[in-house]
Order: C-alpha cells, then sequence, then structure tokens
C-alpha cells in the first residue's frame, strides 16, 4: 500500500452538515478533567471523536488508566464531561438539564465493572430488576415483565424470588446485572469491563448472552475492556485508546491482523500465544501520568518511531486505508503484526511505514 499522506481524510471532527443515518452515538471533542489537588489536572480524556453505529458492537480498548471507562461514564453524563458533546439519537446530552437526561436514560444503560458490588445487597433480586420499571412508573408491568427477563439472561424467576446478591456467584450477579439494565428496553448498552472479575468459563457465558440479548432486544454495545482476546470475539469494529485519546479505530479483524499504529502493534504483540512467545517488537517503558502527559504524541515515549515531530505536532486521525483510521506521523502500512517494526533511519518521513530514529524525550 503506498503512502497516503495528501489524501487522507481528517476525522477532527465529524461534520455536522453530514449526518449519518445509522449513527445512533456520536462523541465530538470529548473532554473529562479532574481536578488533583495542587492546582493539578488529570487529563483524562482529551478531545476524542467517536461515532457508535445502529446494531454494532463497538470495543474500546486500552490499558488501565487510559480514560476509556471514564469515556463511558461520561456518555451516561456520569459526571457531565468538562467539554465537548455526546450526541444521542440526534440530542446532546451534554446541553441538557439534569432532568432532559434523566428522561432519556431508559434508552440509554450501563452495566459496570463489579457485578456485586453494583447490586444493592439488602433487597431481592425481582425488586432489583424491577426497579426501573417502579421509577418510570410502569410497576403494573413489574409481575409480568420482570420474569421474562431473568428468564431471557438464564436465571429461574422461582428459585431466586427470595435471595440477595450474596447469595449468588460472580456471573450469576453480572446476569442480574444485565437483566436490570434490559428492563427498560434500552436502545443501547455501555458494558464497562462486564467480565473481567469473573472466571474465564464464565466470561464465554457472559458474552454469548449478552450476544444473544443484543439479537433479542435489537441493542446497540459498547463494550469497553482491556482484553483483546474478549474484544476481538465481540466487537465489529474496535477503537484503541491511549491515555485519553483514540489512536486507531477499525473493522476488528483488519485491526487485529495488521495494525498501523504502533501502540496498537503493541497491544496486540502482547497477546499470549500457544507458542509462549510475543509477535514482533514492542514499546518500552509505562504509561505516562494523565496529570502532565507527553506534549505532541502521548504515545512517543514509548514509541519506536518517534521523531521530533511527534513531540512537536499532535497527530491528526485520518484514514490510511478504507475503514481504517489513525492518528500516527508514521503509521505501519503494509506489515504485518509478526514482522517486528521497521528499522528506524535519519530525517522526517512519510507514512510509508519507515520512520526515522527516536528523538530524545
Amino acid at each position: 500500500m503506498s503512502s497516503t499522506t495528501d489524501s487522507s481524510v481528517v476525522l477532527e471532527k465529524p461534520a455536522e452538515d453530514k449526518p449519518s443515518e445509522d449513527v445512533v452515538l456520536r462523541l465530538e471533542d470529548l473532554v473529562v478533567e479532574f481536578p488533583a489537588g495542587a492546582g493539578q489536572i488529570v487529563h483524562a480524556v482529551s478531545g476524542i471523536n467517536l461515532e457508535v453505529r445502529r446494531g454494532e458492537t463497538l470495543g474500546l480498548v486500552g490499558e488501565s488508566g487510559c480514560g476509556k471507562s471514564t469515556t463511558g461514564r461520561a456518555i451516561m453524563q456520569l459526571p457531565k464531561p468538562t467539554s465537548g458533546s455526546v450526541h444521542f439519537d440526534g440530542r446532546d446530552l451534554a446541553s441538557l438539564s439534569s432532568e432532559e437526561v434523566r428522561k432519556l436514560r431508559p434508552k440509554l444503560q450501563m452495566i459496570f465493572q463489579d457485578p456485586i458490588s453494583s447490586l444493592n445487597p439488602r433487597r431481592r433480586i425481582p425488586d432489583i430488576v424491577g426497579d426501573p420499571l417502579v421509577v418510570w412508573g410502569r410497576g403494573a408491568e413489574k409481575a409480568k415483565v420482570v420474569p421474562e427477563v431473568l428468564r431471557a439472561v438464564g436465571l429461574d424467576p422461582e428459585q431466586v424470588a427470595d435471595r440477595r446478591p450474596h447469595q449468588f456467584s460472580g456471573g450469576q450477579c453480572q446476569r442480574v446485572s444485565i437483566a436490570r439494565a434490559l428492563v427498560l428496553e434500552p436502545e443501547v448498552l455501555i458494558c464497562d469491563e462486564p467480565v473481567s472479575a469473573l472466571d474465564v468459563s464464565v466470561q464465554a457465558q457472559i458474552l454469548n448472552l449478552l450476544e444473544d440479548m443484543k439479537a433479542r432486544y435489537g441493542l446497540t454495545l459498547v463494550f469497553i475492556a482491556h482484553d483483546l482476546g474478549v474484544v476481538r470475539n465481540i466487537s465489529d469494529r474496535v477503537a484503541v485508546m491511549y491515555l485519553g485519546r483514540i489512536c486507531e479505530l477499525g473493522p476488528t479483524e483488519a485491526l487485529f491482523d495488521a495494525p498501523v499504529h504502533p501502540y496498537t502493534r503493541l497491544l496486540v504483540s502482547s497477546i499470549p500465544s500457544m507458542e509462549g512467545a510475543q509477535r514482533g517488537e514492542v514499546g518500552t517503558g509505562e504509561m505516562p501520568s494523565p496529570v502532565s502527559p507527553p506534549s505532541g504524541c502521548r504515545f512517543r515515549t514509548r514509541c519506536p518511531l518517534a521523531t521530533d515531530r511527534c513531540a512537536s505536532e499532535v497527530p491528526e486521525m485520518r484514514e490510511v486505508a478504507p475503514g481504517r483510521f489513525t492518528a500516527c506521523h508514521h503509521p505501519i502500512l503494509d506489515t504485518p503484526v509478526e514482522a517486528p517494526l521497521p528499522a528506524a533511519v535519519a530525517g522526517d518521513h512519510s507514512t510509508n511505514g519507515t520512520a526515522p530514529a527516536p528523538a530524545d524525550s
């Protein structure tokens, strides 16, 4: 594949005059920051743009601390983002009042990371699952809808009728959490690490359950995880996040087979194989603090292809292949994941897979 620098499609901000009919959720310049004391600020999410198509499963991956869970909570307005917008069904949630956001919540639900602590230990399971109906004035439907949803997630309504969360395993509690999220028939389901606390065998059951529920209820899923194997199995597209920014976006198989961003390559290379060896070369060091992120490209301090340009210029998200987008000055093109990263040479180059020697940082 030849260089696409001149003809790349810049996705710094989606066009306002050409909305996609199949887009149910759109993030524009989303920023989430938190005070850290002593005048410091945690830059959790830094101006990301992302679209979620109706009926798809979008995987959001990255290392712990990259901001993916914060992004999920910002979509839910928990809390409201510092700046930017979250468009859901054509309405900007960030510009709505708390009461207006509340009215839209039935269509936008979330499954939290810890299935046990997210459930009220004092309440019985049917009450936990049915409370959303009561809150929204649909209490008369509770006797009919709750048993139906419990059966849908593989729980016997009669067996769980008098039981509380502490009497269930983690996988069963996650099924209860899914039932609670589905009882209001949402359009979008934000899944924040829904299987990370579960055993491998239980993970498979929950993933299969999510796929079944997606088909049954016509859901759109945003699946947040750090386990790339899980994301590869369940996602239609994958967005890779590093230190508060999206660095690569594309169809799942294409992204895993031939990652174009050095960070994505690091993640894919770190997937354990049956041979016990990693594929290709990876970056070194640990992720910098979000309190003081590096200038320019935030991955440059760990990237073997970093240059002076990477330190001074923030890379824009652009299309380097059909449906493949990356924010990198030196994307790795025409290079399979099994091969080592291209050798660095002196001088600044375009996006042809060959990059200069790393700059001091």
